[in-house]
């Protein structure tokens, strides 16, 4: 179904329940049968004077080749009417100890040709974003950038905004069931304690069943361990 979708610029839902039917059949009908931009790139690019590393979570099969970037004969991603789109970084900052052993060979200066030398970034800018799009009856991309600004002091998770730190859950939640080598100590329960905490307001209870669904999946990955260590 998502590589049929891909294919045909469409969208694939799994429908379980009559909430979610609701959901996608009510609430997101607007977004997916109106489209407002087309061949929709991103592109992130952080400060190597502040962030000496960063690891994108998900989006593995949407990833492209930073040539493609500006290769307006590339497909991407559509975008509907009302509809946002979040994508989740996890850096280190250049003051913290870094996972992975410096480059040897890594230079200082950033190239943008052979002949070209691109000054180096100041501390002002934490990443600089560019986003690519066509509008619906266009063939060439049309550009938008946008320096991020480097924050004066990084603000405590527990004191983020609910959203953050429910979209936080959501992407944890994700790298559990991938079982992802790089999650550290994080557990169910500790995404299940973040979500519900970041619930705020739910009219519609979607965000209360994301968290039971954590549960479940708690459950269910307690009895696997179980299962395993009795064989």
């Amino acid at each position: 179904m998502e590589q049929i979708a891909d294919v045909g610029n469409g969208n694939y839902s799994y429908i379980d329940s009559l909430n979610e039917a609701r959901k996608v059949l009510v609430d997101e009908l607007g977004s997916t049968f109106n489209t407002v931009a087309k061949d929709v790139k991103v592109q992130i690019e952080f400060n190597p004077n502040l962030v000496s590393e960063y690891r994108l979570l998900g989006y593995e099969n949407r990833q492209l080749n930073r040539e493609d970037f500006n290769n307006d004969k590339v497909d991407a991603g559509d975008v509907g009417a009302g509809k946002s789109v979040t994508a989740i970084y996890e850096i280190t900052p250049k003051t913290a100890s870094p996972a992975m052993d410096a480059l040897r060979y890594q230079s200082g200066k950033l190239m943008a040709n052979a002949n070209q030398i691109i000054s180096k970034p100041t501390s002002q800018e934490l990443a600089f974003l560019k986003i690519r799009y066509k509008k619906l009856e266009g063939t060439q991309s049309i550009l938008l950038t946008r320096p991020i600004a480097n924050p004066s002091r990084i603000t405590a998770f527990n004191n983020a905004s609910d959203n953050q730190r429910f979209a936080t859950a959501v992407a944890g939640f994700g790298q559990l069931l991938r079982q992802s080598t790089q999650m550290n100590n994080l557990t169910y329960a500790q995404v299940a304690q973040i979500a519900q905490q970041a619930k705020g307001n739910d009219p519609k209870g979607s965000k209360g069943e994301f968290v039971q669904l954590v549960k479940n999946a708690e459950v269910l990955a307690g009895k696997k361990e179980a299962t395993l260590v009795h064989d």
